[in-house]
Order: structure tokens, then sequence, then C-alpha cells
């Protein structure tokens, strides 16, 4: 038969067995093949009846394969389960992500203060969904659209920061070149510029521009990041210092908020940044 596609052979990401992810990917499978077989099903029958392959239907019930959200969602009305396999799209749409972006969402979540500093294009938290697809489709060598869609889902999932109550502070730096690469084409600069434009007016965000034409300049070294969390402590990372690895340790975090400090304070204010923004994007 043939296989339902939805932009990949087959619907669904495979699991890397040494990611304390796959323990839940486990379960979940588990749980549906017990549901699976309690309705009386065998895999081709069922494979037949929910239009999808035998071969992705027993890599997910043994934990192979994380299935898709569409995945659940048909084998939830199959077997009438009444929405308790459709429950677990969270759980697997989170377990798509690659370890390191759900360990950097996971410290976002819990940051009450974040300040960064970005040269070769927009943070991350800051971009389109658009822009964010077009910047992963230009890497080289090049991600296969799998490996772009889990990327692009997880990035615009960490956007859930913006929603946090109480609001974490949120502080950007950009490069003025990042306001004028066409990532993407125009209309997705266009509509990237109009997306900072509405982020920037949030109270507890502040967007900042580096002017090219700076000539006294401290984040020459690269992008710097560093988090606050509500317990005193914090991570940072500075692209080139350290082994551009993620730090905690108070003398390395206190060279990396110095530069960003200073950073800071060569860049436009945040009203004079939002001003040339609108600007720039009047000339896109």
């Amino acid at each position: 038969m043939e296989e339902r596609n939805d932009g990949v052979d087959e619907p669904g990401w495979d699991v890397d067995p040494d990611d304390e992810i796959s323990a839940v990917v486990e379960v979940v499978g588990r749980q549906l093949k017990l549901r699976r077989e309690a309705a009386g099903f065998r895999v081709a029958d069922f494979a037949s009846a929910i239009g999808y392959g035998e071969d992705l239907v027993r890599k997910i019930e043994r934990g192979a394969r994380i299935p898709r959200p569409e995945y659940l969602d048909t084998v939830d009305e199959v077997l009438g389960a009444g929405g308790l396999v459709s429950v677990l799209k969270k759980e697997m749409r989170e377990a798509r992500y690659p370890k390191k972006i759900r360990d950097l969402a996971k410290m976002e979540a819990q940051a009450v203060e974040l300040s960064a500093y970005g040269n070769h294009n927009l943070h991350g938290l800051l971009q389109t969904r658009e822009y964010a697809q077009a910047l992963f489709e230009m890497r080289r060598p090049a991600y296969s659209q799998d490996e772009v869609e889990r990327l692009v889902a997880a990035r615009v999932a960490r956007k859930a920061i913006f929603e946090r109550s109480p609001a974490p502070a949120l502080g950007f730096i950009q490069e003025e070149v990042t306001l004028r690469r066409p990532i993407g084409g125009t209309m997705v600069l266009r509509r990237q510029l109009e997306h900072l434009l509405e982020v920037g007016q949030l109270r507890h965000v502040e967007i900042q521009v580096m002017p090219t034409h700076r000539q006294d300049h401290a984040g020459m070294g690269g992008e710097v990041q560093v988090l606050k969390f509500r317990d005193g402590t914090a991570v940072g990372r500075s692209e080139g210092d350290f082994g551009s690895r993620p730090v905690s340790d108070p003398k390395q975090l206190r060279i990396m908020e110095l530069r960003c400090g200073i950073i800071r304070a060569q860049a436009l204010a945040p009203g004079e940044s939002l001003a040339f923004i609108e600007q720039v994007l009047g000339e896109t």
C-alpha cells in the first residue's frame, strides 16, 4: 500500500538511542501497541486502517520513531480513544527537538533576564518562522527537509518566553547588517522587520541596534548571551571564548556581562533603535 507522505519518506522522526528522551518515546510506543492489540488489530490491518506503512507502525511501537501529531490524531480516531492518544502530541512534539535545543529552551523558560548580542543574523527568539526556515535552508552542508522542519519548530516553540508571566527582562543588541541582509527575500525581511517593531513595543523587551559606522565596538569577538535565574545563578556563552561552550563560572560570567554592558552602551538606545528599524523597513 502507499504510505501517507508529509514531506518526508515516513511521517515521524528518528530517535537517538543515547538521548534521554528515548525512554519517553519507548513508553509512548508501548502504549500505542497495547491500545492496538486491545482493539484486536494486527499490525498489517492497523496500518491499512490508519493509512500508513507497516514498517512505520512497528518503528513507532518499538520506540525507534517519534510519531508526528497527525499520526497520533489518526490513531486516536481509528481506535476510538477519545483523545487519550492525541493528548500525547505535546510530549512527542517536544521529543523531536534536538537535545541541545531542549536544554536551551528549559533554561530560557527559567530565566528572569536574558541579554544577547548578535552579529550574523537575528537572535533566534526574534525570528519569524519564515526567516528561521530560510536561515536553516541555506546552511551548508545542507540540512535535510526533516532536519529543517524540526529546527524551525523548535525555534518557534521557544518564543513562548514572550508570553511568560511574570515576564523576564529580555535585551537584544543586533548589528545593523542583520536588519538589512535579505534572508529569505525582500518580503520575508519586511515581515521580519515589522515583527521586530511589534516585539520592541513590549514593556519587558529592549531591542538595540549597533550601527555599522561605530568606530569603537566591544563585540568584535562575536556573539554573546547571558541568562540569569531567580536564585542568582547565571549561564553565558561567548563566541570564541571558553571554547564557545555554556559556562557558569562567576569569573567567566563577569567577562561576558562586562562585554554585554559595553556593547549596550555603544549601541543606539532602544527608542532610537526602533526608529532606525522603521527607517530600514521603509528602505526595504
